[in-house]
């Protein structure tokens, strides 16, 4: 039985979630980035080969995005909901980090972060007071979950609109990521 080919329209959005431009996917697969500009435009009806190419190129570079278990940072430190803010700050700054994801047993219900507190702070109240708060007084929205194969293009859009996210397989968490993750990839 042949294997169908995707529909045309998906090089656009195959592209753009591997972050490729049209010059880079077309020097890649061997065609020129006018080809696939009119491809994405339905302007042509390209050869078969030509679209072969483009697809297996989308495709060698999707299996070589790198994943949630590739950058993730493992040994997730939390803290229990009836903690108080002071033991949370604590944590931040034994281990160098700015959120903590907040657990209900070992049930996630929520986060925490460096900025939520500097914001309690910042409006004045008292520090003392602050400090002995119980951590569900504060905590934010848990961070999304995703699992270990999760490619770093859905990763870096979670991260645009939350602190972190957590990396979980078998229903168990195992690790975490940032931006300074996300940072630590880039080649430099």
């Amino acid at each position: 039985m042949h294997k169908m080919l995707p529909e045309l329209s998906e090089i656009r959005r195959i592209r753009k979630r591997l972050g490729m431009t049209q010059t880079e996917l077309a020097r890649m697969a061997n065609v020129s980035q006018s080809l696939i500009a009119r491809i994405e435009n339905g302007a042509v009806d390209p050869k078969y080969s030509n679209v072969m190419r483009i697809f297996k190129t989308l495709n060698e570079i999707k299996s070589k995005e790198l994943c949630a278990r590739d950058i993730m940072t493992p040994n997730v430190v939390g803290i229990q909901m009836n903690s108080c803010i002071g033991k949370a700050a604590k944590l931040m700054r034994t281990h160098n980090i700015s959120q903590l994801p907040v657990f209900d047993g070992n049930r996630i219900i929520g986060s925490i972060s460096e900025q939520s507190i500097l914001d309690k702070v910042s409006s004045g109240i008292d520090i003392e007071k602050l400090s002995s708060k119980r951590i569900n007084e504060l905590m934010e929205e848990p961070f999304p979950i995703v699992g270990m194969k999760t490619p770093l293009s859905t990763i870096s859009l979670l991260l645009g609109n939350n602190k972190a996210v957590l990396v979980v397989e078998k229903g168990e968490i195992r690790g975490i990521i940032t931006n300074a993750d996300l940072l630590k990839v880039l080649r430099g």
